[in-house]
C-alpha cells in the first residue's frame, strides 16, 4: 500500500498537509457553499461537513487524545487564519503540519474522499429504495 502511494506521488508530485488539517479545511470551504444553497441540497452539504470534520475526530480519538478538545482548537485555528494546521499526534496538541513535515500524497487523498463519497451515495440510494412504497401488485 505505502509502495503505491509513493509510486503514485513520484507520478503526481503535489502534496497536501496532513494531520486533518486537509478535512477542516475542506469543511469549512463546505459550511460557506451551505449558507449560498437553499432546499435540502443544504442540509446534506452540512452533513457532509460534518462528516468531514469526523476524520481528524477519529485519528485522534485512535491516538488516545480528547478528541473533542483537538478537533475544536483546530477549528479555531484555522479560523484565524492558521490553514497549515493540523493534528501533532506525538504529543496531543495541534500544531503547524507544513513546519513539521506532515504531508500526505495529493492523488492519495482524492482518491479516499472519492471512494467514500461514492460510497456514501450509493448507500443513499439503496436507502431511497428501500424506503419508497410497495407497488401495487394485480390481483389473477
Amino acid at each position: 500500500d505505502a509502495l503505491c502511494i509513493l509510486a503514485s506521488t513520484v507520478k503526481e508530485p503535489r502534496t497536501i498537509c496532513g494531520g486533518g488539517c486537509t478535512e477542516i479545511d475542506m469543511a469549512q470551504a463546505v459550511d460557506r457553499a451551505v449558507e449560498e444553497t437553499p432546499g435540502k441540497k443544504a442540509l446534506a452539504m452540512t452533513a457532509y461537513a460534518k462528516a468531514l470534520r469526523q476524520l481528524p475526530a477519529i485519528v485522534a480519538d485512535n491516538g488516545g487524545y480528547d478528541s473533542a478538545e483537538l478537533v475544536t482548537q483546530l477549528r479555531a485555528a484555522h479560523a484565524q487564519g492558521k490553514s497549515t494546521f493540523g493534528l501533532d499526534m506525538t504529543i496531543g496538541s495541534i500544531g503547524d503540519m507544513k513546519e513539521m513535515g506532515v504531508m500526505e500524497s495529493f492523488k492519495s487523498k482524492l482518491q479516499v474522499l472519492l471512494s467514500a463519497s461514492e460510497a456514501a451515495e450509493m448507500i443513499l440510494r439503496v436507502d431511497d429504495i428501500i424506503k419508497c412504497a410497495p407497488r401495487q401488485r394485480e390481483m389473477m
